[in-house]
């Protein structure tokens, strides 16, 4: 297989031009007097891949990395500005269902003229026909204008004729969402009958346990280039980190943002007068003040997005206006249905609190977060060994678990399946 390359891609490059400012008048459309109202937009950027006869191929990136763009140019939807692609092989492409269609047309006369656009001849079409039409699911629909069909309709029929002119290579871009559930299912079915074949798929799309399912090799595209390829688990944990990361970066950026409206919003409270507060989310009698509420990563900082698997504290600060016999920290997680999934305080943890610093911080660490992931929100709250509130904070704040783990629920558990005889 790998002596057998189908896709040979060398250097490739494709820019688009973005205009800075949209022309007012035909005059200046025709004219584009300025030369320095565009931008040049690299959306291939110098990529050479080789895609081996048998082999699936997935390409994975954000929305804009390339993906699509490279898959038009090996198709020759678009043309390379750079570099060159060579294909071995009759391409069978779902990128943009239902291209050379006619809408005064029936969907049988469509048929003839989108599968002759794959190079199939009218005989070929004749024998394949029945295969196609059973395939589509559109029954007597089949005789009617496609402008009468829904969309859904419309993408079955272009999906079963792009399907069925037995290919050498397919070519798809995130359409397999055609239909109901079990049209998907069949596509799947036809998709891997084709990788038992030997026949070559590329395959571009968002949804990773797709590519999980079918992929030999991905390839990973980040602002026009590849920034790794290889073995499908190895790619796929890189890129799962990285999004990972760049969710908890978003997170820690919409922290901040938020961080500094409520830091003024405290300092108007904390100006008040001592008083009993009593409300649905914060109640107490303030003779011992939750100052703050930080949750804490691995790396020592603030946040309010974890990795799962990883630690994370929480970190209470407090001030005692009136001291108390005994101090009872406690804290609970909440899911995003309000349910209580955890909750805790040094009471229950046999740890007594007694001639506390006036200010100062208490700090639960939890070394391995085994939640799912989700939003969550947590209680924090101070009471007196009778457990009269002191300050109590019903949802205080929000904060985010990420994780791989597809299992449902709050909680991520250890566990191993086993055949036993």
């Amino acid at each position: 297989m790998k002596n057998n390359p189908v896709i040979s891609i060398n250097n490739v490059s494709k820019k688009f031009k973005i205009y800075k400012d949209k022309p007012l008048t035909l005059k200046e459309k025709l004219l584009r007097l300025r030369s320095d109202d565009y931008s040049d937009f690299k959306a291939v950027d110098g990529v050479s891949l080789t895609v081996h006869k048998g082999e699936t191929v997935s390409l994975i990136g954000h929305n804009g990395c390339g993906k699509s763009t490279l898959l038009k140019l090996i198709t020759k939807i678009l043309y390379p500005d750079q570099g060159q692609i060579k294909v071995n092989g009759r391409i069978s492409s779902l990128i943009e269902l239902g291209a050379g269609f006619h809408p005064d047309f029936t969907g049988r006369e469509n048929i003839y003229t989108n599968a002759s656009i794959f190079g199939l001849s009218k005989k070929a079409i004749d024998e394949k026909l029945d295969d196609i039409i059973g395939f589509s699911e559109l029954g007597h629909f089949i005789d009617n204008p496609v402008r009468t069909y829904s969309s859904g309709m419309y993408m079955r029929l272009a999906f079963s004729v792009a399907i069925n002119v037995d290919p050498e290579i397919l070519l798809i871009d995130e359409i397999l969402s055609v239909g109901d559930e079990n049209f998907q299912k069949k596509c799947f079915e036809k998709i891997e009958n084709f990788k038992k074949s030997g026949a070559t798929i590329v395959i571009v799309t968002h949804d990773l346990g797709t590519v999980e399912k079918i992929s030999d090799r991905v390839v990973w595209m980040n602002a026009g280039k590849v920034v790794a390829e290889g073995d499908a688990d190895q790619v796929l944990n890189l890129y799962k980190q990285h999004m990972n990361e760049k969710f908890v970066q978003q997170k820690q950026i919409e922290f901040n943002e938020n961080a500094v409206q409520a830091s003024k919003e405290k300092s108007t409270i904390a100006k008040k007068e001592l008083q009993v507060i009593s409300d649905d989310n914060h109640w107490g009698s303030r003779e011992v003040e939750i100052t703050d509420v930080r949750i804490i990563n691995k790396n020592g900082e603030k946040t309010n997005a974890i990795i799962a698997n990883e630690s994370m504290s929480i970190e209470i600060d407090y001030k005692i206006n009136k001291e108390q016999k005994e101090y009872i920290f406690g804290m609970g997680f909440y899911n995003s249905d309000l349910s209580l999934i955890y909750g805790n305080n040094t009471e229950i943890d046999k740890l007594k609190l007694k001639d506390l610093p006036q200010i100062g911080s208490i700090q639960f660490h939890i070394p391995t977060v085994e939640l799912l992931s989700g939003t969550y929100k947590l209680n924090v709250a101070i009471v007196d060994e009778s457990h009269r509130a002191l300050d109590f904070y019903k949802y205080y704040m929000d904060f985010s678990i990420v994780s791989t783990d597809k299992s449902v629920g709050s909680y991520s558990i250890s566990h191993q399946w086993k055949v036993k005889s």
